[in-house]
């Protein structure tokens, strides 16, 4: 069915949704709070530590890619159990997946702090 409220409509719409999802994210997801509170932590220390622009964008781009991967992981979570509410291997498999897609994103994530990180702090204390 097509959707006649415009595209500026049509936009605000989508954004408001957007934003729906985000607040909702954020203030209920104890996956997706921790990663916001430890990237804000690693946004104070990249500030104390001085790191460079382009660290900064990496590091940005890390958080982001956590939160991102949390967020889709959750949605997957949520289709899977409002599909099949009872334990099922399948559905416990896609969870799965979608957990170890978050997982990946944080190794990688931890990987570039290690890039920035110890390099500083061992010109820090040596």
């Amino acid at each position: 069915m097509k959707n006649n409220d415009g595209f500026i409509k049509g936009r605000i719409k989508s954004v408001s949704y957007a934003a729906k999802g985000f607040w909702y994210l954020l203030t209920t997801e104890h996956s997706i709070i921790s990663q916001v509170i430890i990237g804000l932590a690693m946004t104070v220390f990249g500030f104390f530590m001085h790191i460079s622009a382009t660290e900064w964008m990496f590091q940005i781009l890390a958080i982001g890619m956590i939160i991102t991967a949390e967020a889709l992981n959750t949605a997957i979570e949520e289709i899977a159990d409002f599909i099949h509410p009872d334990y099922h291997e399948k559905i416990g498999l896609i969870k799965d997946i979608g957990a170890g897609a978050a997982f990946f994103a944080a190794i990688f994530a931890m990987l570039i702090g290690v890039i920035i990180y110890v390099p500083k702090c061992m010109e820090l204390f040596f």
